[in-house]
């Protein structure tokens, strides 16, 4: 095994994370509370109308 191998090897192992034991519920009921965390942060923030021009989506 050459030097640039063992250090393939090395590196290659050491990025692997342990698996995880979270069920799709868990998942949900994180990504929920990350979303409102999310809103929460923004919500302390006031931006006026004037920032951001008005747009129209038109799908062809």
């Amino acid at each position: 095994m050459r030097r640039r191998e063992l250090a393939w090897a090395l590196f290659a192992g050491a990025t692997v994370a342990p698996a995880q034991t979270t069920t799709a519920a868990d998942e949900l009921t994180a990504r929920r509370e990350q979303v409102k965390a999310n809103g929460a942060a923004l919500a302390k923030f006031e931006i006026p109308m004037a920032t951001e021009p008005a747009f129209a989506f038109k799908a062809y």
